[in-house]
This record gives structure tokens, sequence and C-alpha cells, in this order.
């Protein structure tokens, strides 16, 4: 499911993607989350010589909680994924939202 839901990623998220670690965990600790990014964004400069690498955790039961329909669920995937790179490549909310991935 998550490799079909990012075929066709757009630029600059696709190169963006190289860049960072994906992992699917099935429950966000203590909140309900679809995805996070957690890492520098490449806007801050070098990231800490002991910091561990970036990486976007997406909580798969949330989203199938949420969404029954496998179109619907391949869709939020994709745009949980696109919003935390979007994080990893500095972009706020507000940007997100312009671009659909909020």
């Amino acid at each position: 499911m998550l490799f079909r839901s990012l075929e066709d990623v757009p630029e600059p998220f696709a190169s963006a993607l190289d860049e960072v670690a994906v992992i699917v965990e099935p429950y966000a600790q203590g909140r309900p989350l679809y995805g996070l990014y957690q890492g520098h964004p490449v806007t801050t400069g070098t990231a800490p010589s002991l910091s561990m690498p970036p990486r976007i955790t997406i909580y798969m039961h949330p989203m199938v909680d949420h969404f029954r329909y496998p179109d619907e669920l391949r869709h939020q995937v994709r745009v949980t994924v696109l919003h935390e790179l979007g994080h990893h490549m500095g972009l706020g909310e507000e940007r997100l939202d312009e671009l659909g991935y909020a």
C-alpha cells in the first residue's frame, strides 16, 4: 500500500524522499496521528553530527480506521507522506495546505 501510494511523487518531493527513511507503525503513542516527521529540515543547514537521520513515521491504524475504501486510504497515505516530506523541506502548515497536503 505504501509504495503504490508513492508512485509518481512530484519534484521536489521525489528527491526529498531519497533523503528520508519512511517507517510504518501501527499507532502513535498517546496521539491519533497519521504521520510524524523527525529530523532537521534541510532549510536549517547541516544536522548535528550525533543526530539521527531524518525519518517519517506513518501510523496506519488511524488511517485504516478513518478511510475504509482502498483508494481513499491510498490517497491519504500519499498526502500524509507528502505532508511530512514538506516539513523535511522546511515548508510550514500554511504552504502545505495551499499545495493540498494538509
